[in-house]
């Protein structure tokens, strides 16, 4: 599978260039394809907080982060389901319990800025009540210093100090392929051993545990021994993590670029990031892992745990710009295109020693999607990524029997996205998004939904006119002379790193709610202008 992919990986570093197309016209048929996702879970668009600065973006009970808690509610407003939020992180396996602390957690930071331990108390679930009401829980537990006792500690606070039904799944280990030199096999042992005796110490009736948190990108070919030696979700699966049926879901984290050293800060740049092609070539080597996973555990077992553009905390005029939030939104949907249930963006803020020559330190990360504290980095502030998740979640909506397909590049019979060798024009500059609801007068004879996105790069800088390309969606309308309404994700350019110039629908979010008046536009014909670096969200019904 995906050999032609594969093959073609230089493609990664010697994408043509090409000049801005001015039409479109995406092809039928309009019925439901055959490479169409399962039902959207709608916590599709979720989050992890690193565990040592989840106070930081929530507060505490006595002082809640009003600007945190207004964002998420904004998100939960529009789907009815709350983002699901997993706390973890690096941070996660040095967590201790403290049940005596007077505070929420407190973080040991040495004179030198490095930070070694986080120790949470009972106040730390107080600050966790302050998401919104329903929100999933995931807690990762410390598997680095091997020590049971510790993590049990951690997950019966846990227990204890959230609601049952808000407490979700647990995880042991933050990416455990970069410690302890583990196998599939022996962390099968440790790990297995570990979740079977939590299940039976905490009198857990149901698999409440989520396997893997793992990093390292799947090498190819597959099938390899190299390949089967890595520790992910499949290959311990091989090696009996489950012999306790005791795993619910598989987490594996993606970080399509980095700025741990060097080599990788060099091509960490914004065109390379705002570009499907790019993006697809790196998601489409999970697909033999999330296929393999859904056949074991069903059709919202694999989720991506913890995500985001720039590994080592981003990078600045690169992951806090909305050119990210265009990539945030390409990245959601092509991710659930293969059947990813729930993509869980990281959030946090730079720890020192992660790496001994990454481009950041200190303050929060730049790609958060807002700073809810002043901190090195900058003030307060809401950046356009957040906006990325307001489209997100419009296009999700209330409805729970909605499907997704890449309609444009498309797909080729193996699975992989169609690069500019194999006919599309744009070079990964056009993405086109299908979604179908079975609930729907039109079933799967017509798409619901449609996101047109232009990921043509435009600058604020640039001068003269702003190119754009007309899409032609005739194809995918029940009547041709019916009317569409059409929302966009706007902003000056792509280079943009303020939220109070992006707008979502006509509406900015920089100081938590909406300002401004809601943007809607109705059309009667087939044809919709989208502007270079911009997106579109389009009802059909």
């Amino acid at each position: 599978m995906l050999q032609r992919l594969a093959s073609s990986a230089a493609l990664l570093g010697c994408l043509p260039a090409v000049s801005s197309l001015s039409s479109l016209r995406l092809g039928g048929p309009p019925t439901l394809p055959g490479t169409a996702s399962h039902f959207l879970h709608p916590a599709l668009g979720s989050f992890s907080i690193e565990t040592a600065f989840f106070e930081t973006f929530l507060g505490n009970s006595s002082s809640p982060n009003n600007l945190s808690r207004s964002l998420f509610e904004n998100l939960k407003a529009r789907t009815g389901v709350p983002p699901e939020v997993r706390i973890g992180g690096i941070t996660a396996d040095s967590t201790y319990w403290d049940p005596n602390l007077d505070v929420s957690s407190f973080n040991f930071v040495d004179k030198d800025g490095v930070l070694h331990n986080t120790t949470i108390g009972p106040g730390f679930w107080d600050s966790v009540k302050l998401l919104p009401e329903g929100t999933k829980i995931t807690i990762n537990l410390d598997l680095n210093d091997l020590n049971y006792t510790g993590a049990l500690e951690v997950a019966t606070s846990a227990l204890r100090g959230l609601p049952r039904d808000q407490l979700d799944l647990f995880e042991i280990g933050n990416e455990p392929d970069h410690y302890l030199s583990f196998t599939p096999r022996n962390y099968s042992e440790i790990w297995a051993t570990w979740a079977q005796n939590i299940s039976s110490t905490l009198n857990l009736q149901t698999p409440r545990f989520q396997i893997g948190a793992t990093v390292d990108d799947p090498l190819w070919p597959y099938n390899t021994p190299s390949a089967n030696r890595q520790l992910d979700c499949v290959n311990v699966f091989a090696s009996g993590v489950d012999l306790g049926n005791t795993v619910r879901s598989c987490s594996e984290h993606t970080y399509q670029y980095s700025v741990c050293d060097p080599p990788r800060i060099a091509v960490a740049t914004l065109p390379n990031l705002v570009n499907h092609t790019r993006l697809a070539m790196y998601l489409d080597l999970w697909q033999p892992r999330i296929n393999a996973v859904r056949d074991r555990l069903g059709p919202h077992s694999f989720v991506i745990g913890e995500y985001n553009s720039v590994s080592c905390s981003g990078r600045d005029g690169v992951s806090n710009t909305f050119g990210q939030s265009l990539w945030l939104v390409d990245t959601t949907l092509y991710a659930a295109s293969l059947n990813v249930s729930r993509m869980f963006i990281h959030q946090g803020g730079p720890l020192a020693l992660q790496s001994s020559s990454q481009l950041n330190h200190g303050g929060l990360s730049f790609y958060d999607l807002w700073y809810p504290v002043q901190n090195l980095n900058g003030p307060i502030k809401v950046f356009p990524s957040y906006s990325a998740y307001l489209f997100l979640a419009e296009a999700l909506g209330t409805s729970k029997t909605l499907r997704i397909a890449n309609i444009y590049p498309g797909r080729q019979a193996n699975g992989s996205t169609i690069t500019p060798a194999l006919g599309d024009e744009s070079a990964g500059g056009l993405v086109a998004y299908g979604f179908w609801d079975d609930s729907a007068t039109t079933g799967a004879r017509f798409p619901t939904k449609l996101a047109l996105l232009n990921l043509q790069l435009y600058n604020q800088t640039q001068t003269g006119i702003r190119p754009s390309t007309t899409i032609d969606i005739s194809a995918f309308k029940q009547d041709p002379n019916s009317e569409v309404k059409i929302r966009r994700l706007q902003a000056p350019g792509a280079d943009v790193r303020e939220g109070d110039v992006t707008r979502w629908a006509g509406q900015v979010f920089s100081s938590g709610q909406a300002v401004g008046r809601l943007a809607e536009e109705r059309i009667t014909g087939g044809s919709i202008v989208v502007p270079d670096s911009e997106a579109a969200l389009v009802f059909l019904t």
